[in-house]
């Protein structure tokens, strides 16, 4: 290595840049290849340091993906509180569109959501990945408390029942007709009026009305 390059590395790592731009680097290589695609080294290379240099801050490549998975856990409870708005205008209206925005972010961040779902992480691979996780999962759980407690008392289904068969109808349709990527499948409507229909029959089979 030259003393130029290690000089630069030095730098980076100095100054706090290794650590997001090895996260930089891998989410390019999620992008192009897959979470599977690449090794660490291939990230260390992408991130113009040397091989050893991720050792830094990353204990291997799992635990990078793990931070990428967790920074896209991040974006993602972003993304579907601005849907949910707090229930603005009313309940039924946000609560489509958190499903809206679950499409959106696959539609928009294809790297961060193979790392999330696809990389075979366990959920449970470091304390940060799992908070982020669940604070995403709970605006959906949140949003599903709000819309069941509209319901007659004796007829309010279970709302992480209700959560979990949402976040699953979402997930289906996002994987295989909302992503960003190549693996994105045609449709003859498009991914949000897929889900909307859906959506709706489920609801009403609930005892929902058409509009809340």
């Amino acid at each position: 290595m030259s003393w130029k390059k290690r000089d630069r590395e030095e730098r980076g790592y100095h100054h706090g840049n290794l650590r997001e731009a090895l996260i930089q680097a891998a989410r390019e290589l999620i992008k192009e290849k897959g979470p599977a695609g690449f090794t660490f080294a291939d990230a260390a290379r992408s991130a113009g340091v040397s091989a050893a240099a991720p050792y830094r801050h990353f204990r291997d490549r799992e635990a990078l993906l793990a931070d990428v998975a967790r920074e896209g856990f991040q974006r993602f409870e972003a993304m579907l509180s601005t849907g949910w708005a707090g229930g603005k205008p009313d309940a039924l209206t946000a609560f489509n569109n958190v499903g809206k925005a679950y499409l959106a972010f696959a539609r928009a961040e294809p790297a961060y959501y193979a790392a999330m779902f696809e990389s075979g992480l366990p959920p449970d691979l470091n304390a940060d990945l799992r908070a982020a996780a669940d604070r995403a999962f709970g605006v959906l759980r949140s949003a599903a408390d709000a819309l069941v407690a509209l319901l007659p008392a004796g007829k309010r289904p279970p709302a992480l029942m209700m959560s979990l068969h949402v976040w699953a109808m979402a997930h289906g349709i996002a994987s295989l007709f909302g992503r960003g990527d190549a693996g994105r499948r045609t449709l003859p409507m498009t991914a949000e009026e897929l889900l909307e229909s859906q959506m709706l029959i489920y609801l009403q089979g609930l005892g929902f009305p058409q509009k809340v």
